[in-house]
């Protein structure tokens, strides 16, 4: 039975495998399991981490250290792969506003903790670390230590706090988010969100054009003269349909079917005249019962050639008179405007006679099967280009040591820039959402089984000690007063929806696996989106917070 012991406890790489993959396994088995309706999923795999390393696993120190941070860089990497096409738009929507809800966040949990240092009369350096704990910042606690050495003090109260406070840390925030659902989300509060700015969302409509003023004119003299942006994917004129063009010319008592935008309808009513009352965006509809002479078809892109090109640069209408009604991306319908930069994975649906339809998708490729395979290389030169852009120094006045983006700040930033720009300059970043959903459960799961294993050893002894209930209860309260109190405040004030709100908390506290569980019940992305617009200022701050705590009460 050596063999058994030794590939348990002798620390080697084999080890290392076999007791991460058996401490992923269990947690991942035991997330499944419901209490009062609440399953934890991957973040149980974070508390059999801690049981292990308490009965006595280890595994070798670099090893740990290595896949901890491996796991970290790929989980957020693709996050911000995920989030990307769609984070720039929701930024210029509503981007300052999550920020500063985040900025709320971080300062009423500020607030609290140093109140509670002059009510527990606890030091400064203890109540950092207890701080960190609570809001999952291990950066931040690597800065308040920094500090701590410079001004000759000892910072293993600091370790200690967050060592303790971390596990409820994990947990307070997916705590709050289930308690503010049970109490105070409606129905209307949870949105099948998308990430994507409200204004690429399409909307099919079909008007009766009875404007005397549009008649005679061509589409293309319409569209310059309307602010909005449409498309007229078809045309009914004395019976017979047609595939209108840029200098079709408009007259009265054509019918038209528009693809446009929720908010450019009541333009168009102006400019078309009557709307009809046919629903057009229902999601059975069949688009090819409409009329015998032209069909519909998706299409997907799946040439590489074609990534990074605007759908104006392809001349499609022209070279093979169809229309291209809009795009679907990543489950989001986008307008199909000549300067929408095509990236692989999109479908196009087209509209036209079928050997043009064909010709089209011969051009684009409308091979789905090439796509499975993610392209490798650019996730991990993504990976390398993150990493560096973390480890620049950024120099702050008034802070005496630099502050780093670090292993989570720098790959997200980097994979947040490839996702939306990575087409623009012919670099497939594109994966299935299969594939970037597996890549970064591997990557949590990882980080969550080293942090555990890692804290669980000292786990139990700490909270033994005098301080360690005290620390505890108290990070508790630093980590989900602040996150009900924003959630709410963001829905009732700021108008804003449920899967929004704990985006926002989650980044703001810099919790992944709290992000993990809102994507997991919760329809649409727009918590990983508001997660991944908030957090790069949130983690900042919250370095920057802790050097100043250092400063101001350790002295």
């Amino acid at each position: 039975m050596n063999w058994i012991e030794s590939l348990f406890f002798e620390q080697t790489p084999l080890q290392a495998v076999v007791v991460l993959s058996v401490i992923i396994a269990a947690g991942l088995g035991l997330g499944k399991l419901r209490i009062a309706g609440v399953s934890l999923g991957v973040t149980f795999v974070f508390f059999v981490g801690i049981l292990m390393g308490h009965i006595g696993l280890s595994i070798d120190p670099m090893m740990l250290q290595y896949a901890q941070s491996f796991g970290l860089v790929l989980f957020v990497y693709e996050l911000g792969l995920k989030v990307g096409p769609g984070f720039f738009s929701s930024f210029r929507k509503g981007g300052v506003e999550l920020n500063l809800l985040g900025l709320a966040v971080a300062i009423l949990g500020t607030l609290t903790a140093v109140g509670f240092t002059y009510w527990f009369d606890m030091p400064m350096s203890d109540m950092i670390g207890v701080l960190c704990g609570a809001t999952t910042n291990t950066p931040a606690l690597g800065a308040a230590q920094q500090a701590l050495e410079q001004l000759g003090l000892s910072a293993q109260g600091a370790a200690l706090g967050c060592a303790v406070t971390y596990p409820l840390g994990v947990v307070g925030v997916i705590i709050a988010m289930v308690l503010v659902r049970k109490i105070a989300v409606k129905a209307s509060d949870i949105k099948n969100g998308n990430g994507q700015d409200d204004a690429d969302h399409t909307f099919v409509a079909a008007f009766n054009v009875d404007n005397p003023g549009v008649d005679g004119l061509t589409i293309r003299d319409v569209a310059m003269t309307a602010k909005g942006r449409f498309v007229i994917s078809r045309l009914w004129r004395n019976g017979n349909v047609s595939i209108p063009a840029g200098d079709t010319t408009l007259c009265m008592g054509d019918r038209l079917l528009v693809v446009t935008t929720d908010d450019e309808l009541p333009e168009l009513r102006i400019i078309f005249g009557h709307q009809e009352d046919t629903d057009y965006n229902s999601s059975d509809i069949d688009w090819n019962a409409l009329d015998s002479d032209v069909v519909s078809r998706e299409v997907v892109v799946s040439l590489p050639e074609i990534n990074g090109k605007r759908l104006g640069q392809l001349r499609l209408r022209n070279s093979y008179d169809i229309n291209i009604s809009r795009v679907t991306r990543a489950g989001v319908r986008l307008l199909a405007t000549p300067g929408l930069i095509l990236q692989l994975g999109d479908t196009l649906t087209i509209v036209g006679e079928q050997k043009a339809i064909d010709a089209v998708a011969k051009r684009l490729g409308d091979t789905p099967a090439t796509l499975r395979d993610p392209n490798l290389a650019a996730i991990f030169i993504g990976m390398v280009a993150g990493l560096v852009l973390g480890s620049i120094p950024i120099m702050i006045p008034g802070i005496s040591m630099p502050v780093k983006l670090g292993l989570a700040g720098g790959p997200m930033i980097v994979g947040i820039l490839l996702g939306r720009f990575g087409p623009r300059l012919h670099l497939v970043t594109y994966t299935t959402r299969s594939a970037n959903l597996m890549l970064r459960g591997i990557g949590l799961s990882l980080y969550l089984a080293c942090l555990g294993l890692d804290a669980g050893s000292g786990f139990f002894d700490t909270i033994m000690r005098a301080d360690g209930l005290k620390w505890i209860a108290l990070g508790f309260i630093i980590t989900i007063v602040p996150v009900i109190v924003m959630i709410l405040w963001s829905m009732r004030r700021n108008r804003l929806d449920f899967g929004t709100s704990c985006g926002m908390a989650c980044g703001a506290m810099a919790n992944p696996m709290a992000l993990n569980y809102a994507n997991d019940t919760l329809p649409g992305d727009n918590a990983a989106v508001a997660y991944a617009t908030v957090y790069p200022l949130g983690m900042f701050v919250r370095v920057l917070i802790a050097q100043i705590l250092v400063l101001l009460f350790c002295q």
